[in-house]
């Protein structure tokens, strides 16, 4: 009898409850249900509507019994950096901020006065953004909200908890906070009293593979079966790194709205020069280290393609950028303008002004401009990579929905040099999967698993 495992993979546009056995060998996937996810504007805060994100995941594990493939584990992974607080009575208190909200900007010069941007890179390995959850918490400190807190859930703890009535930390997603010390792999709590936020609310982390619980009764009720809930990597490019079919090493992109660009280590490396070069080091499985660097990712072109309304699929946007050859200007795809512009089409095209280059007219000039200034950033990365590490390189590998844009990849190998390996596409997905197959028995290692990742999925190779 097949047991099958499902994988509840949220990002920040959409998330999807994806099924996966083992068949002759091979990982299986079927993607049962799809959703669609979003931070709204309440008033002036940017805000995760959670109820109705909980309410979808309900309906997707009713999917599960209704097609009569009942998961026997469960495992959610998202979006790093967001939280919930909860109160005495475990509700949430107040809302829950989405990342791209603007009030960390008023408190992050405070912050630095009392733990420097030096010292917290050195304690945390976590590189300075506007939205890290360390900036976050502190506006919470400031505005009182934190005072009423009992416990701190990031968003998949929440939703662990939601199903399961149990509360944990789990530690991949924990390591976006810029909150744990790097070296010890735990909480830094000299940090957060620094900082003056209470440490009583944070619990032990837990790792990848942990059990959680077993469905709440009412929820079983509900839905019609009981599984138990495990511990993924619980942060979307963790998972997705455990993903990458390569062994050891490897060099990887996990391509999405962001571009997350490093390598997988047993060290972290909070040296000076991975800090001028904006290096972060996040959790990986086993309390790996995952030494990468955030790059603005296809967020630009799906910023584009909402402007134009849609007009454009991601395909047709490969072809106008095709027969846009010839033009050749770049931008820095990090730059703040390109965060969260009103337009990004307007905000590309004042960048290439400000910069004296050509300013992009059509909708194949924007988009090519975009492939081309991610491939150079890529170029620019793996060569800060080989510096800091004194590691070589040869091979990126590619994961993630990303992937499958052909233009981006041909760029990247031919602005980089390297020979570019892409797949799996439901990089997350596998990864989340890995996990708790893992944690259960049926697969033994993780390198076997890379293995049956290698066989189970369409592999290719660009030189």
């Amino acid at each position: 009898m097949k047991n099958y495992y499902l994988a509840i993979d949220i990002g920040a546009s959409s998330g999807r409850h994806i099924l996966g056995c083992i068949e002759n060998g091979k990982l299986v996937l079927e993607e049962v249900f799809r959703f669609k996810n979003g931070a709204t504007i309440q008033g002036d805060k940017l805000v995760w509507e959670h109820e109705s994100l909980f309410n979808s995941i309900v309906e997707g594990l009713k999917k599960c019994k209704e097609i009569g493939k009942v998961p026997c584990c469960i495992g959610i992974d998202t979006w790093g950096v967001d939280y919930a607080l909860l109160d005495a009575n475990d509700q949430v208190i107040g809302e829950i901020y989405s990342y791209r909200d603007d009030r960390t900007q008023k408190v992050i010069d405070e912050v630095y006065t009392l733990v420097s941007e030096k010292e917290l890179y050195a304690r945390t390995g976590i590189k300075k953004q506007v939205f890290n959850t360390i900036f976050q918490l502190y506006a919470d400190k400031k505005s009182g909200k934190l005072d009423k807190a009992k416990s701190f859930l990031m968003m998949p703890d929440y939703l662990h908890f939601r199903l399961t009535g149990v509360k944990k930390n789990e530690y991949t997603n924990a390591s976006t906070t810029g909150l744990l010390n790097a070296k010890t792999r735990s909480w830094d709590l000299d940090v957060m009293d620094k900082l003056g936020i209470k440490t009583d609310i944070f619990m032990p982390l837990s790792l990848p593979g942990s059990e959680v619980g077993r469905l709440r009764q009412e929820l079983v009720d509900e839905i019609g079966f009981n599984a138990t809930v495990c511990l993924p990597a619980t942060h979307d490019t963790a998972s997705a790194v455990m993903a990458v079919p390569n062994k050891g090493t490897p060099l990887y992109i996990s391509s999405g709205t962001w571009s997350l660009m490093g390598i997988e280590s047993q060290d972290e490396n909070t040296s000076d020069l991975a800090d001028v070069s904006g290096f972060t080091n996040e959790g990986g499985y086993n309390k790996s280290v995952r030494f990468l660097k955030n790059i603005m990712g296809l967020w630009m072109i799906q910023c584009v393609k909402k402007e134009l309304n849609d007009k454009y699929s991601f395909i047709d946007f490969v072809d106008l950028a095709r027969d846009a050859e010839g033009f050749e200007s770049v931008v820095d795809v990090n730059d703040l303008s390109f965060f969260a512009p009103e337009s990004m089409i307007q905000a590309i095209k004042d960048y290439c002004a400000k910069t004296s280059q050509k300013v992009p007219e059509t909708v194949g000039e924007v988009v090519r401009c975009i492939y081309k200034s991610l491939a150079i950033s890529y170029r620019d990365t793996v060569e800060q990579i080989e510096k800091i590490t004194g590691k070589k390189f040869d091979t990126i590998n590619i994961v993630g929905g990303g992937c499958q844009n052909v233009l981006l990849n041909e760029f990247t190998a031919k602005y980089t040099g390297r020979k570019v390996v892409t797949g799996p596409i439901e990089a997350t997905a596998t990864g989340n999967l890995l996990a708790q197959m893992l944690a259960s028995g049926e697969v033994y290692s993780l390198d076997e698993g890379k293995d049956i990742i290698a066989n189970s999925f369409d592999i290719k190779a660009i030189n």
